[in-house]
């Protein structure tokens, strides 16, 4: 594609050389002749920095936000914000792939990824070919990619919504993260369908929000600085008004008590081994006897929001309900089953807020003993270390402290911080391994033990000293469970 089609398309002002451009790119690594780099700013490094490198790769077109040094040979050209700027070029060099799908976008403190594979779920039970972009990955007929971000950089995005476009998938359900819109990923894309979860503290410091202010309007940019012809909100969260102000969709609300898409006579069940939550669905004036193959009234949450916007593509209550009965999403209290007499639960908790649904979504069930093994990534976000060990001393008979992606720190010197902020003498050991910790519990668990393993959820590696390091916590405990079942026979 020429330069200046590309620019014309992308509607960036341009009126110098031209060259064919073969791709776009904001990774100097991936620079040769033909591609046009897009120079980002960054937290950790600047793209501005690399444009030597990538000119001496063969790249010869820059999009910049301030000066860079080149040779003349070079075509710069100056935008405001370089993010933007990316955003709108990658959706013009993948021919608005975006505008071709019915985009639904969720944001929230929690419940994004479990809300969004169940509307994916529903949709695609139902005949209507679904995408997935979240932290779980990337799905959708058939393929599956993994992710580095919950909301991917815009250019990778448009990247796979062209794929999708080509494999016809009619709808892409995407978790927006505050990230994505502080820097955004998502600009210019119009959304069909946006959804307000619930909102807690969270991401603050570091490299992240400065504040729960901003981490609250980051969010608050995709209901009234994007647009979209339905949103779905959360009718008992107390930061919904505030959220909502300006914005100028048609409004839907959910909730598990209230809201135009509520559920009544909900009740936990535990069989074989599962556990599960039964209740009635409201959708206006239709109501449905629904079940949840996982456990909580959050999860229950999750569904209405998930039936409700469902409804907006066309799928019925009872045909939602239906589909909801056979929903799996990895990682999201997932239940790991083995020989053992206790139940093991995999879930993403990662902040004090998930921890403490999670915690008291399981104490309903009455386990003989309640156990958490739980540590806090290192290297940021280290407010959630006091709250994460509050919240499990405060529910749990049984602590685990361990490692949870410790990258550059130690990981004793984080479980020690989360454990001087035990509000109550729970019994606790503390392991620098997390599969140390695994094996632990895994031989030392009673009958009717209910066993949280908080913090990993989908992931399969553990980050340490700047490496990804192969981790699937669901094959350890499956592996030391089946060990253990043997020698207890």
């Amino acid at each position: 594609m020429l330069l200046s089609a590309l620019l014309s398309k992308a509607k960036i002002e341009y009126s110098g050389a031209d060259c064919e451009v073969s791709r776009v790119i904001c990774d100097s690594r991936q620079a040769e002749e033909g591609t046009l780099f897009v120079c980002i700013t960054g937290f950790a490094s600047d793209g501005h920095t690399y444009a030597r490198r990538a000119y001496e790769s063969g790249c010869r077109v820059f999009v910049v936000e301030k000066a860079v040094e080149l040779p003349d040979d070079a075509i710069v050209i100056m935008h405001p914000n370089t993010r933007v700027s990316l955003a709108k070029l990658a959706a013009a060099y993948y021919d608005f792939p975006a505008e071709k799908l019915a985009v639904v976008g969720l944001t929230g403190t929690k419940g994004k990824t479990t809300t969004a594979l169940m509307i994916a779920s529903i949709l695609n039970q139902n005949g209507i070919s679904a995408g997935y972009i979240g932290s779980n990955g990337i799905e959708f007929a058939g393929n599956r990619y993994e992710t580095n971000n919950t909301t991917p950089e815009s250019l990778d995005l448009h990247y796979y919504f062209d794929k999708m476009v080509k494999a016809g998938v009619k709808v892409v359900v995407l978790e927006v993260s505050s990230q994505a819109l502080y820097l955004d990923r998502v600009y210019g894309i119009k959304f069909f369908v946006t959804a307000f979860t619930n909102l807690a503290p969270d991401h603050i410091g570091g490299a992240e929000h400065p504040t729960f202010e901003h981490y609250r309007d980051c969010k608050k940019k995709l209901f009234c600085e994007y647009t979209s012809e339905y949103t779905i909100y959360n009718a008992e969260d107390v930061e919904t008004d505030y959220m909502l102000t300006g914005c100028p969709s048609l409004l839907s609300s959910f909730g598990v008590e209230k809201g135009d898409f509520h559920a009544s006579d909900a009740k936990p069940f535990m069989k074989d081994g599962v556990l599960g939550i039964s209740f009635t669905a409201h959708m206006f004036n239709q109501t449905c006897d629904a079940v949840l193959p996982m456990p909580g009234m959050f999860s229950v949450a999750n569904a209405m929001c998930a039936i409700a916007i469902a409804f907006r593509l066309n799928v019925e209550l009872k045909q939602s309900v239906a589909a909801l009965a056979k929903v799996y999403v990895p990682g999201r209290f997932e239940i790991v089953q083995t020989e053992m007499p206790a139940v093991f639960v995999i879930d993403y908790a990662h902040n004090g807020f998930s921890l403490t649904n999670a915690l008291e979504t399981l104490k309903a069930y009455s386990p003989n003993r309640l156990w958490c093994v739980v540590g806090s990534v290192g290297g940021r976000t280290k407010g959630r270390r006091a709250e994460l060990g509050a919240v499990a001393s405060k529910y749990c008979d049984m602590v685990v402290l361990t490692a949870d992606n410790p990258d550059f720190e130690d990981t004793l010197a984080i479980c020690e911080e989360m454990h001087a902020a035990f509000e109550r003498d729970t019994a606790y050991k503390m392991f620098e391994d997390r599969k140390d910790a695994i094996r632990y519990v895994i031989e030392n668990v009673q009958k009717d033990d209910i066993v949280l393993f908080a913090g990993k959820g989908h992931e399969n590696y553990q980050l340490v000293r700047g490496d990804k390091l192969e981790f699937n916590e669901r094959r350890i405990i499956e592996t030391f469970a089946k060990e253990t079942a043997v020698e207890l026979v």
